[in-house]
């Protein structure tokens, strides 16, 4: 896989990140540097770790699946960016919670990489190596998480649902991208 393709799938994993990024900033009243950084470390960490949880089992059912690896891909991608496009359409329900309470941030980590558990599950049934993926997708989601808090915080009530509506099209995109390459 090219560091191109690698690129826009943090990008697009990244975006459920961020929009919630945003949201949070737009409820932290008392804005520091350490806030920002605090939300971006735990959501760039989860999105290093569920790839790679999802690539090891991906690893043991590999041989099972080889022939229809790519079907199972494109299906993986699309369903994920479908979702987040789905809950782009939804109201926030977390806006009013505290985004840095450890329980709160840890659960709205778990939420936003969820999804990079389906990615790492496709990288392995493709044989591709996690290693370059998730240095790519966990500092994406570091440095646009930040941004997004800071961008929350500045700018007030920000559309972070059209964010992750983007980030749910291009999964789907490279869904297709994958599907097409191994069809062609």
């Amino acid at each position: 896989m090219d560091m191109i393709t690698i690129l826009f799938i943090a990008l697009g994993l990244a975006m459920d990140a961020f929009s919630v990024a945003i949201a949070s900033g737009i409820t932290i009243k008392n804005m520091e540097a350490g806030n920002a950084l605090k939300i971006a470390t735990s959501f760039g960490l989860f999105q290093v770790i569920m790839p790679v949880i999802g690539w090891l089992a991906g690893l043991s059912l590999r041989d099972f699946i080889s022939g229809v690896d790519h079907w199972i891909a494109f299906a993986l991608l699309s369903l994920v960016g479908c979702k987040m496009i789905y809950e782009s359409a939804k109201t926030e329900s977390h806006k009013k919670e505290k985004p840095l309470s450890i329980h709160v941030l840890l659960i709205l980590s778990l939420a936003t990489s969820i999804d990079a558990l389906a990615v790492g599950l496709s990288f392995a049934f493709l044989k591709i190596s996690i290693a370059t993926p998730i240095i790519v997708i966990g500092t994406v989601t570091f440095l646009l998480s930040f941004l997004g808090v800071s961008i929350g915080n500045r700018l007030g009530r920000f559309s972070s649902n059209r964010i992750e509506m983007l980030g749910g099209l291009i999964l789907i995109g490279i869904g297709i991208k994958i599907l097409i390459e191994h069809l062609a």
